[in-house]
C-alpha cells in the first residue's frame, strides 16, 4: 500500500499535525507544546463549529482527536463525521491519536461499543494502570495516570490491547501500526487542572471519582512519569519534523 501522507511533492514530510479540538477554549496543551518543541506546527480545527477535516492526510504528519464533554454516543452531526473521519488516517496508515473522547470515537469507528460503568462509576483524577506484554514491548508506562471520563469502551478483535485499568478495563490500544487510542490524559498542564477542576466541579461527586485536592496531590507524585511517558511515545509515534517518520509509523506501508 502506498502511504500518501509520507512524504509531498517534493519529497519532503509533511510539517503540520492535525489537532481536532471540542470547545471553543479548549487546548493541544502538552501534546501540542511537544509538537510544536519537534518542529511540526498545529492545523487547529473545531468541527464542532463548523471546521472541515481534510480528506486525506497527504499533507499532514499525524493527527490528534482530543477529548471533550461529549458523547461518542451523541447523535450530533459533527460526532458522527468525527467518528466516519478516522477511517481517513487508517485507511492511509497515517499517524492517528486518539484522547478520551477521540479514542471513544475510533472503537467506533472499527465497530466497539462506548458505555457507561456498570455501577455508574467515572474515573475522575489518577489511577492505576497496568501494561499488558504487548504494551511492555514499546516502553515503560506510569503506574497512574491522569482520567477524566465516565464511559468506558470495548475493543474488536483487530485492535491491540496495550494497557488495562481497574474500573475501566481497557486503557490503551493500537489499531494497525500507526493508530493509537488512549483513555487518559497526557496532555493535562497545571493550568488545564485548575481549570478542569473549577468548571467541572459537579463531576467530581460522581460516585468513584475523587476530589479536586486528590487531584493536586496526584499530580505531584504521578505526572513527571506521565509526561515522560508522553515523550516516549511521541518518539515512537510522530519522532520529529527534521526526522524521517518513526519505523512504527513506517511499518504500516509495508
Amino acid at each position: 500500500m502506498t502511504v500518501m501522507h509520507r512524504i509531498d511533492g517534493r519529497g519532503e514530510r509533511p510539517q503540520r499535525v492535525l489537532i481536532v479540538l471540542h470547545q471553543e477554549t479548549s487546548t493541544p496543551g502538552r501534546v501540542g507544546q511537544s509538537l510544536v518543541r519537534r518542529g511540526f506546527t498545529l492545523d487547529i480545527r473545531r468541527p464542532r463549529f463548523g471546521d472541515p477535516l481534510p480528506t486525506t492526510m497527504a499533507e499532514h504528519a499525524g493527527a490528534v482527536i482530543f477529548g471533550g464533554p461529549m458523547s461518542a454516543n451523541d447523535t450530533d452531526a459533527f460526532v458522527h463525521r468525527e467518528i466516519d473521519w478516522t477511517g481517513v488516517p487508517l485507511a492511509e496508515g497515517a499517524p492517528f491519536l486518539g484522547i478520551c473522547l477521540g479514542a471513544q470515537m475510533l472503537v467506533r469507528h472499527i465497530g466497539g461499543k462506548v458505555e457507561p460503568h456498570a455501577e455508574s462509576c467515572a474515573e475522575i483524577g489518577y489511577y492505576p494502570i497496568r501494561p499488558t506484554e504487548a504494551g511492555k514491548a514499546l516502553f515503560s508506562w506510569p503506574e497512574k495516570v491522569y482520567q477524566w471520563h465516565r464511559e468506558g469502551f470495548d475493543l474488536p478483535r483487530e485492535a491491540t490491547l496495550l494497557a488495562r485499568g481497574d474500573l475501566f478495563p481497557n486503557q490503551a490500544f493500537r489499531v494497525g501500526a500507526a493508530a493509537y487510542g488512549i483513555q487518559f490524559h497526557p496532555e493535562l498542564t497545571l493550568a488545564m487542572m485548575h481549570r478542569w477542576t473549577v468548571k467541572g466541579a459537579e463531576r467530581m461527586k460522581l460516585p468513584c471519582a475523587q476530589g479536586r485536592s486528590d487531584h493536586f496531590a496526584g499530580r505531584a507524585v504521578y505526572d513527571a512519569p506521565l509526561r515522560a511517558w508522553l515523550e516516549k511515545f511521541l518518539d515512537m509515534w510522530i519522532g520529529r519534523a527534521d526526522a524521517p517518520a518513526p519505523a512504527a509509523a513506517k511499518s504500516a506501508a509495508e
